[in-house]
């Protein structure tokens, strides 16, 4: 394992081999995270609004909650999303594709005076299955959530944490056996958001190099 020691007042750091990184802090009197690229997902949830529509909205701040059916993500207390999923105690999660990134925008638009949003006519939608609410059409996984709680406290934010109680995928897009996982993705690009502000689609990708007494 290559072993790193701190140089010059901790701005530069050098290990073993002949990579030098030069290293510089970074303020967090404010949020860090326009500073720098990180990568996230792009999805779509779908929530009821209280005079019974269904609002779509992206988010990148979500993941898996666990190992178990858990999915959950961030949100403010005051955004519809929030709001609606509170109220109503479900959510829907669609994962677009790369080429639904101008769909996946248009669903970030702002509503007029009686709390519609006219950006959501860019994407066409079908009810769920297990809960009251909508699917987009186009994407290429499914998810169905009930509510499971809402904890609240992280700055101007919540985390918004839902148990899946149904999931669908397009049969194409689904993991088989007796198929390479690399040509499984390359067939089935994967949208990716990269924050602040830009987007990929990840066609191209390797195994993770596991250590062999690795047990997950």
């Amino acid at each position: 394992m290559t072993r790193y020691r701190r140089e010059a007042a901790g701005d530069e750091i050098s290990g073993t081999s002949s990579l030098r990184t030069r290293v510089g802090p970074i303020p967090i009197e404010a949020p860090i995270w326009n500073r720098f690229f990180t990568v996230a997902p792009l999805v779509l949830v779908g929530t009821k609004e209280a005079d019974g529509r269904f609002d779509v909205a992206p988010k990148h701040m979500a993941m898996p909650l666990g190992w178990g059916n858990y999915y959950c993500f961030a949100c403010s207390p005051r955004h519809g999303t929030h709001v609606n999923a509170a109220r109503h105690g479900e959510f829907t999660v669609s994962f677009p594709r790369p080429e639904m990134v101008v769909q996946a925008s248009m669903a970030a638009g702002g509503r007029l005076p009686d709390g519609s949003k006219p950006s959501l006519a860019a994407l066409s939608t079908f009810p769920a299955n297990a809960v009251e609410g909508v699917l987009v059409e186009g994407c290429y996984l499914f998810l169905e959530c009930r509510l499971e709680r809402i904890v609240e406290g992280f700055g101007d934010n919540s985390l918004v944490i839902g148990e899946i109680v149904a999931a669908s995928a397009e049969e194409a897009a689904v993991r088989v056996s007796d198929a390479d996982d690399a040509e499984l993705i390359r067939a089935q690009p994967l949208l990716a958001y990269i924050q602040p502000g830009r987007f990929a689609s990840i066609g191209e990708s390797l195994s993770f190099p596991f250590p062999a007494d690795f047990r997950p």
